[in-house]
């Protein structure tokens, strides 16, 4: 499967409850598509989540059954960053 960097604007400072979490996994798991992790902005208005999915529109068919934002879609190569000594 394919890795897509996705980017997320919030209007409002991101809050997802336990149950919020639990129904955007099994919104992505009906479309193929697999969170691996994510990252929030200090000010907790933008994300950045790496996700495997066969194609971008699987990842935005999830978004909007989600309600969550989709701003950007990157393909992205796997990387193995290396030690620095």
């Amino acid at each position: 499967m394919a890795l897509f960097l996705i980017e997320r604007s919030f209007a409002e400072q991101l809050d997802l409850t336990g149950e919020d979490v639990r129904v955007i996994e099994d919104i992505n798991a009906d479309e193929g598509v697999n969170w691996l992790f994510s990252f929030l902005s200090a000010d907790r208005r933008r994300s950045y989540c790496l996700y495997e999915a066969p194609s971008p529109d699987q990842i935005i068919t999830a978004a909007k059954r989600a309600n969550v934002p989709v701003d950007k879609i990157v393909e992205v190569s796997k990387f193995q960053p290396e030690l620095v000594r």
